[in-house]
């Protein structure tokens, strides 16, 4: 069964809208667990707009399924990563700026320095994911790498789906075999919805992870985040 890790960076940003601590975070992580999801993803920015350092720090406690930790490796990001020590990072190649994540990493362009990133994590015992398109070459870069897993980044699939193009999956899948012959562990995440995690998850071969944020807690607004969480836990069992 595919894993689902519910990412809580908008519970951040509406508890950061109106300052003081509602929603409380650390409490929506440890209901979530309570409620079947199998992890928590958290995506910490050098503004702290939603997601805080401190509430990084203050999740490792809470979290007792899997901890994983999204963002750009530069070096206060590193530095708290070696710190809380989740049981996952994965490197996002997001700018200062950008409102969410947008691409996946060049990992021809960028081996040297990924590759010291990902082996620092990996001698501190953190699992070590690449958010990557679904490119054969960015893949077998990611091998060479040296990575534990790659995270597809979804969010064209998600398009096409929406416009009833199901074709769309076809790079997935391909990227999905390719990983699975090479030994990687096969993640993915951004736009996945209850419209198409189901499609998605039938079709990706080795698919280990979902990270579902955006969508999960829109999604909860009207429908409710228990049923939320088990609705995706069986379309993806």
């Amino acid at each position: 069964m595919t894993k689902l890790s519910v990412n809580i960076n908008k519970i951040a940003t509406l508890r950061n809208a109106r300052g003081g601590n509602v929603p409380d975070l650390l409490k929506v992580a440890a209901d979530i667990q309570k409620f079947g999801g199998q992890g928590i993803t958290i995506h910490p920015r050098p503004d702290e707009r939603h997601i805080r350092y401190k509430d990084a720090r203050d999740l490792k406690s809470i979290v007792y399924t899997e901890y994983n930790i999204e963002g750009n490796p530069e070096k206060s990001f590193v530095d708290l990563v070696l710190e809380v020590k989740p049981t996952q990072v994965t490197l996002v190649p997001d700018a200062v700026d950008a409102i969410t994540s947008n691409a996946g990493w060049d990992t021809i362009k960028h081996t040297g320095f990924l590759t010291e990133i990902v082996q620092e994590f990996q001698r501190n015992g953190i699992r070590t994911s690449i958010f990557v398109d679904p490119v054969p070459a960015m893949i077998e870069g990611a091998k060479k790498i040296g990575t534990d897993r790659i995270e597809l980044y979804t969010e064209a699939y998600a398009h096409q789906y929406g416009l009833g193009n199901k074709s769309g999956i076809d790079p997935y899948v391909k990227s999905a075999i390719l990983a699975n012959e090479l030994g990687l562990g096969i993640n993915a995440g951004h736009d996945l919805s209850l419209d198409n995690i189901q499609f998605f998850n039938q079709n990706i071969p080795g698919l280990l992870e979902v990270s579902i944020g955006h969508a999960l807690i829109a999604e909860s607004l009207y429908l409710g985040l228990e049923n939320v969480v088990n609705m995706y836990l069986q379309k993806l069992k």
